[in-house]
């Protein structure tokens, strides 16, 4: 359970179909009321605002050790009178149409699936993935539930292991894919004699790590979501943390903005993802790289920073949940104009990894 200070902030529920259905039903009744009245009218749709000047930090009551993105009670409309609107007006009820046929079948759909059969069936009002994605989005702020419970999951980075029990001692170089299935995930069965979580950004990095079998020495799990993380790994790794509280989690990423907004991702949740930003935040720890690892690379491995780069860099310094040490490495990144990948750490041989990893464990060099 979470206490939290703001009463304000909002955030989605975890709800059973019939109770998600229930609110469905309530919203169509709602309009046909206001349509069937004396002074009949097309009643706008209010949505919790997910711009990103109603994003709010927040804390737990009970610690100040964790800090999670919340959306607070700001609306904005969805309405069928303006020309410019009104397809958006339509598509969140075409959704919310679909996830409760997906809700009365018992079944569940990936966001891709969602989009060809929305495709198939309106095609005038869904063209692309992205709109889906927004609608869904929509709806989350609408029903105040979170998506997967209308029924809709995230899709799958690899074959799905088909036991609830996973012996991570047993696998391979390229590990246990992640489900997409979170109601799976939820039932794993987790035991660990690891005492560390690893957070590794690249699959390439992954597989090094594993193939070296690193996690034999640093008694350790290892996770990645191949770049940026989906809702499946964050759900995964949030649960991680819950079932073993004492376990530090540390992130080993580029030392580029783009790594330090996968950090900040899975630290404090995303913008993005609205309501449901919060649930899947967990307190992780900057390993590596960083900028007193640049000593380490040598002058030719550095890249100058693109374009894209500079944005992201200047996005995370409006951010008010970048903590100072973070927010001094990120100065440091574009006033030297250069970044660094992981993999050159390889110019002291293949398996040095293993053992940067080691040392900085060891002396306790992460922020």
């Amino acid at each position: 359970m979470r206490f939290f200070a703001d009463r304000e902030i909002c955030y989605a529920d975890i709800l059973p179909p019939p109770e998600v259905r229930a609110r469905i039903e309530v919203a169509v009744l709602n309009f046909l009321k206001i349509l069937t009245c004396t002074d009949p009218a097309i009643s706008d749709l209010l949505l919790i605002n997910r711009k990103s000047s109603n994003r709010r930090v927040s804390q737990g009551l009970l610690t100040d050790d964790d800090t999670w993105i919340f959306l607070s009670r700001s609306f904005c409309k969805r309405t069928l009178m303006r020309a410019n609107a009104a397809k958006a007006f339509i598509r969140v009820w075409k959704v919310m149409e679909m996830c409760f046929k997906i809700l009365s079948q018992e079944k569940r759909v990936t966001q891709r699936e969602l989009f060809y059969k929305l495709l198939c069936v309106s095609p005038d009002c869904f063209s692309s993935q992205l709109q889906v994605n927004r609608t869904i989005q929509d709806v989350v702020g609408l029903l105040r539930c979170s998506r997967y419970s209308l029924g809709i999951m995230a899709s799958s980075r690899g074959i799905e292991p088909d036991k609830e029990v996973v012996d991570c001692s047993e696998c391979g170089s390229s590990g246990y894919a992640i489900s997409g299935d979170l109601d799976l995930l939820d039932r794993l069965v987790m035991k660990t004699d690891a005492r560390y979580i690893i957070i590794v950004e690249k699959h390439a990095i992954f597989h090094r790590l594993a193939e070296d079998r690193v996690f034999n020495h640093i008694p350790s799990i290892l996770i990645t979501a191949k770049g940026y993380p989906d809702i499946a790994t964050r759900f995964l790794l949030h649960r991680m943390s819950r079932t073993f509280p004492e376990l530090p989690i540390m992130a080993l990423v580029d030392w580029n903005p783009a790594g330090l907004a996968i950090l900040c991702t899975f630290k404090f949740g995303s913008i993005g993802m609205g309501l449901e930003a919060y649930r899947y935040a967990c307190n992780v720890k900057w390993l590596g790289l960083r900028g007193d690892d640049l000593q380490l690379i040598p002058e030719e491995s550095l890249v100058s920073l693109k374009p894209r780069d500079l944005q992201i860099a200047k996005s995370l310094m409006s951010s008010e949940t970048l903590q100072e040490k973070h927010r001094e490495e990120l100065a440091l990144m574009v006033q030297s104009g250069k970044r660094a990948e992981i993999e050159a750490l390889y110019f002291h041989g293949y398996d040095y990894l293993g053992k940067y990893i080691a040392k900085k464990i060891v002396q306790a060099n992460y922020i």
